[in-house]
């Protein structure tokens, strides 16, 4: 009896598009929970081993007792390493990040290595690494959704919807910004805005900051209520922010990952590695704390606190180092709250700048301080109507939007044409992977050359005369026949068609049939994927092309025609596109 109820609840989960709602009010409560929950720990770890009075930011920390700075770094990254040595022989391979399992597997993350990842993150914000957690927040919503949705055998695409509701959960929890956690799981987890997956991951995002401040009221930053204003001379200013902004962007990433290469090189055991990490940004801190930790409460104080040039420069120059010694040596973490508060110092210093420059002018240093943590943020992440949302739910004022539209869409216009990655796909191309987004690729690499090969293939000698051809293989028994040398390997294929119409009766008993073959040295795989297959065809400017065991020995298998491998090409898309669209 309960089997078949279990049988109906998952058939009608689905079946019903209403279903997804359900699961994502579900999802974002857990979400919240789980985010509250992070974030508690975090704070608790601060207070205990810097010192912190209760509720107190680290990064707005005026004066901190050095000794505990040193020694929560540290042993803090000795504990990261050891914990993150034990993970991987553990649970062999990284964690699956959302957007890879959208593009990858569908959807498929597992739940216990999100909450291990979430783990590593707690202990290195914990013990001051200069990460957020909002890589731990999107990835511990996803896991919870993806095991949500796997449980219920849902279908392909409601899984991939899930898992942006996951993030989106996790990312709106994490600053009460309802709007900016959907958009980034339409920017970054799903690759595309589509009306479906509208209400579920709305309704994950707006679930999900209401459950976490049942738990805790430090997540929600305050919004800045305070009149902005800006003039057309503005304008300018905000487009140079904007390519700047893109550059920063770029620096921050290529460093982040320029650490993690070089240290590979050395021979320093890998648990060894985030403690020399927090021994460099132990000594950062000596500048400021605001160096330490993602920099939430940094943030909110040099937004509303004016500062000079040189302290802002060198406050900016001294958090880029402490990220990228952080994320390269092992603490695990992410780039997106170190990207608003470096774009929040970037805009500070511009605004000084301008205000040194034209005294004259009416400047708003703190519409410059957004319009740079917004596109920094946009450069880094890749998520610029996230970041337009962001600033909209923090400061409550929409006539700021019209400066950081123009400072993100510059950022991300330099980031895209100068570098072509955010910093989720800088690392996956780093690692190998080539992912550019989180649209469902999984089908190239699916898609191989044994999946689209036919086996009969009609072989011959290279040396055969054409005569002997013909009589071998007369009009209309094939349409076309694959050479091979004296050792059986493969040498190109021939056209039946054109072999009886190649010469005269006289020069057909002498002439080798090799003497009309095409794409001699160009064949497939049977490993290639559907990419390969399709440039293969674009370079040899044929219509088939032979499949062989291997490079060296040539035996063939088959063949692929190109217009088939299309035809099965332009069937995936299609159904991505059913998918994306709602279509069941």
């Amino acid at each position: 009896m309960r089997d078949n109820l279990w049988r109906r609840v998952k058939a009608f989960a689905r079946a019903e598009e209403l279903s997804l709602s359900v699961f994502a009010v579900i999802i974002g409560s857990l979400a919240g929970v789980g985010v509250a929950g992070a974030h508690t720990a975090v704070q608790w770890l601060h207070e205990v081993l810097f010192g912190l009075d209760k509720g107190a930011y680290l990064s707005a920390s005026q004066m901190l007792d050095p000794v505990r700075v040193f020694t929560a770094l540290i042993v803090g990254g000795l504990v990261v390493g050891l914990y993150t040595w034990g993970v991987r022989r553990w649970r062999k391979g990284e964690a699956v990040d959302p957007i890879e399992a959208n593009a990858l597997y569908g959807g498929r993350i597992s739940l216990t290595d999100s909450a291990l990842l979430t783990g590593g993150n707690v202990l290195s914000s914990g013990c001051g690494a200069a990460v957020g957690m909002e890589a731990a927040y999107s990835q511990l919503g996803s896991g919870i959704a993806s095991w949500l949705g796997q449980r219920f055998n849902l279908r392909r695409a409601d899984l991939r919807t899930l898992v942006a509701c996951g993030s989106a959960a996790g990312i709106a929890a994490a600053f009460d910004a309802p709007m900016a956690g959907a958009f980034y799981a339409f920017e970054l987890v799903l690759g595309a805005y589509a009306v479906v997956s509208l209400a579920p991951v709305m309704l994950a995002a707006l679930t999900a900051p209401a459950v976490a401040k049942l738990f805790t009221h430090e997540l929600s930053s305050p919004v800045l209520n305070i009149d902005l204003y800006f003039s057309p001379y503005d304008v300018g200013t905000f487009v140079g922010i904007g390519v700047i902004a893109g550059f920063v962007g770029i620096g921050m990433m290529k460093m982040a990952t320029a650490g993690e290469v070089a240290l590979r090189r050395v021979r320093l055991p890998t648990f060894l590695r985030p403690a020399l990490g927090g021994l460099g940004v132990a000594v950062l801190a000596l500048y400021s704390p605001a160096v330490l930790g993602a920099g939430h409460g940094a943030m909110q104080y040099f937004l509303v606190h004016a500062h000079g040039f040189t302290v802002l420069l060198g406050l900016f120059i001294a958090k880029v180092l402490a990220a990228s010694l952080s994320v390269g040596t092992g603490f695990r973490g992410g780039l997106f709250h170190t990207s608003l508060f470096v774009g929040i110092l970037l805009g500070d210093v511009v605004g000084l700048g301008i205000m040194a420059l034209f005294p004259q002018l009416p400047v708003d240093r703190i519409v410059y301080a957004l319009v740079g943590m917004a596109s920094v943020a946009a450069a880094v992440i890749g998520a610029p109507i996230t970041m337009i949302f962001l600033v909209f739910e923090q400061t409550g004022n929409i006539a700021i939007a019209t400066g950081v539209m123009i400072g993100t869409a510059i950022a991300s216009l330099i980031v895209r044409r100068v570098f072509g990655y955010s910093f989720a796909t800088w690392r996956f191309h780093v690692r190998g992977e080539a992912i550019r987004g989180a649209f469902d690729i999984s089908f190239i690499k699916e898609l191989t050359v044994v999946k689209l090969m036919r086996r009969e293939a009609r072989t011959a000698g290279e040396h055969m005369t054409v005569a002997a051809f013909r009589k071998r293989f007369p009009l209309g028994s094939t349409e076309r026949v694959f050479l091979l040398d004296a050792d059986g390997g493969y040498v190109g294929f021939v056209i039946t068609a054109e072999v009886h119409s190649a010469g005269n009766d006289e020069t057909a008993e002498t002439m080798p049939v090799g003497d009309l073959r095409h794409a001699r040295n160009v064949f497939l795989l049977p490993r290639q994927n559907i990419n390969q297959i399709l440039e293969a065809f674009e370079r040899s400017e044929t219509e088939t092309l032979a499949v062989v065991d291997d490079p060296q020995c040539r035996v063939v298998l088959g063949y692929v025609s190109e217009a088939h491998a299309f035809r099965r090409y332009a069937f995936e898309l299609d159904k991505r596109r059913r998918e994306l669209s709602g279509e069941r």
